[in-house]
């Protein structure tokens, strides 16, 4: 584990000279500096800046907003998952090498990784607006982790192993959150989707499927030893997904479990 966190550690400082060079001019991806800053400026703002600036203020009412917000991420997610599975369908199912070169093909699979990662950046906005709203009991530990470790995750997803099996993580993950910000505009919308207790506990277990499946899919590609794909790749990705998995679970009981066993 401590070679693994030295990998890390040695890949985050050297990103700018080891990363993929296609992406020298883009914005925060292969920059380690401009990744802190953005994750600085986050948790600074959603922890302190904010409510120090809501604490004399009424709540903010911002529901039009934020219902078109839920529609542009319905919208964004749906077109980077659909990308993301008709390039896998061109591939292999068993093991998709990364291409690191100027083909189109390799190309296009870039720019779908890279459109993921600001779907990522745009996440934070959920935060935001929790901010706004003086909604701080949503802010939850995992609520934070979640959106900061995704951000980080995706970063060095995006930044070192852009292409081939990566664009599972962008095709299933796509869809969940297509599924989830739906769900969100319909609440909005009607909040009779908000109460309804079956939804939110099918939603839970769809995300809880999601990280079984990137567990089962990343480990198959570390053992298969005919695989080009990266092995870093999955050492870095399971035990993450094994990690929100339990956080996930924890939810999981105490929301729809335990809750219904005490009443």
């Amino acid at each position: 584990m401590a070679l693994v966190l030295k990998k890390i550690y040695h890949l985050f400082l050297s990103a700018e000279e080891l990363s993929d060079q296609r992406l020298k001019d883009a914005w925060v991806l292969g920059k380690p500096i401009q990744l802190l800053a953005l994750t600085a400026i986050y948790l600074y703002f959603v922890k302190k800046l904010g409510p120090q600036l809501m604490e004399k203020r009424k709540p903010l009412e911002i529901k039009k907003i934020m219902m078109a917000y839920d529609i542009l991420q319905v919208v964004l997610n749906a077109y980077v998952s659909w990308e993301a599975l008709l390039s896998l369908l061109k591939g292999n199912w068993r093991c998709n090498a990364i291409d690191y070169s100027d083909d189109p093909f390799a190309l296009r699979q870039l720019w779908i990784g890279k459109c993921y990662f600001w779907l990522k950046i745009l996440d934070l906005l959920d935060t935001v607006f929790f901010v706004l709203r003086k909604s701080y009991r949503q802010i939850s530990f995992l609520h934070l982790y979640h959106h900061s470790v995704m951000l980080l995750g995706m970063w060095y997803g995006v930044t070192y192993f852009c292409g081939g099996d990566s664009l599972w993580v962008a095709c299933v993950n796509g869809f969940v959150h297509t599924i989830m910000f739906l769900y969100y505009f319909l609440a909005a919308y009607d909040a009779s989707w908000k109460n309804n207790l079956t939804v939110k506990k099918t939603l839970t277990q769809i995300q809880l499927v999601q990280f079984l499946f990137f567990t089962l899919k990343f480990s198959q590609l570390f053992i298969q030893k005919d695989c080009m794909y990266p092995k870093i790749a999955s050492i870095l990705f399971v035990p993450q997904n094994l990690f929100m998995s339990a956080l996930f679970m924890d939810f999981y009981l105490k929301s729809y479990v335990y809750k219904v066993k005490k009443s």
